[in-house]
């Protein structure tokens, strides 16, 4: 699969996608982004992510300049043209929405912005390995503390990454799959690509929202996938030794799925293992992705 670019309008392959310095995405990190991949080659809970597109673009009050159906086109002409389309045959596609200001002035004026810039990255979607989900892994606790909601609110998924970015580099200095964030009371919040969950007495618990975190897509989706098959999901306040005393840990995003914790640091979680719940869950992710992007049961383009 070739990787492929629509670019303010304009199809594209990697060495013709640029953007202005003057786009104030570049300047000011002013902008928002989503991710989203593929199961059959067809695009998952995609309507799910225009959603909150649109709800993070709000909250900068950024205009989305085209409508769902639109966007959606968009992005379906970008899979084709990276030979990511569902009638052939080959890997899946990863896909990255970025919606920036646009170009302007030097100024945080944003009347300087005329128009919002909107780029669509399509490229192979690749996975964890294997061993990732058979094995689990070690995350690390970071002191790097997740933003506080009153100064930038986590609920918008912005290009502005700093924050997760400093996180995981120091994750990555530990050698650990991926940074466990506390927000400003010392409180669990979430990782810096994923979302947090632990496994109590059977209960899976992950923080509310309030502790300044993404509202995941896959957390949602989890939450209805838990129902499904029987389990207790809740949000709960949770700190450090809730974690390290869980029965099991994972964490999820889209292109990363349920992956199993089975270490903080030097600190054993459960058996070690990857947990009974945790692969109940996976196998029931997977099963549910499969049966809504198959050919006789893919889903409509989304709609404003």
């Amino acid at each position: 699969m070739e990787a492929m670019f629509h670019v303010n309008g304009r199809l594209c392959r990697r060495d013709e996608a640029v953007i202005s310095v003057l786009d104030h995405g570049f300047l000011y990190g002013e902008g928002v982004y989503e991710v989203c991949r593929t199961y059959h080659r067809r695009l998952f809970l995609f309507d799910r992510h225009l959603r909150r597109l649109r709800a993070s673009a709000a909250m900068l009050a950024l205009p989305v300049p085209l409508s769902n159906e639109a966007l959606t086109a968009r992005v379906e002409e970008t899979m084709a043209a990276a030979g990511a389309s569902p009638d052939v045959p080959g890997p899946e596609a990863y896909v990255r929405i970025l919606l920036t200001r646009g170009v302007g002035e030097i100024s945080y004026d944003v009347s300087t912005c005329p128009e919002p810039s909107l780029v669509v990255i399509v490229r192979e979607h690749v996975p964890p390995p294997s061993s990732v989900y058979e094995r689990g892994v070690r995350v690390s606790f970071v002191s790097v503390v997740r933003n506080h909601p009153d100064a930038i609110d986590p609920l918008i998924k912005s290009n502005n990454l700093l924050n997760n970015a400093l996180a995981m580099q120091e994750a990555i200095r530990r050698g650990a799959f991926e940074a466990v964030m506390r927000n400003h009371l010392g409180e669990l919040a979430e990782c810096s690509q994923s979302n947090l969950f632990i496994v109590r007495d059977d209960v899976v618990l992950t923080p509310p929202l309030e502790a300044g975190l993404l509202a995941g897509i896959t957390r949602e989706f989890l939450f209805e996938i838990g129902r499904e098959i029987g389990l207790t999901f809740s949000e709960a306040v949770l700190r450090d030794e809730d974690l390290l005393k869980a029965d099991e840990a994972f964490l999820t995003s889209t292109t990363r799925e349920l992956v199993p914790i089975v270490a903080v640091d030097e600190h054993t979680i459960g058996s070690g293992r990857p947990g009974r719940v945790t692969r109940s869950l996976l196998e029931a992710f997977r099963r549910r992705a499969d049966a809504l992007t198959r050919a006789d049961r893919a889903p409509s383009a989304a709609r404003d």
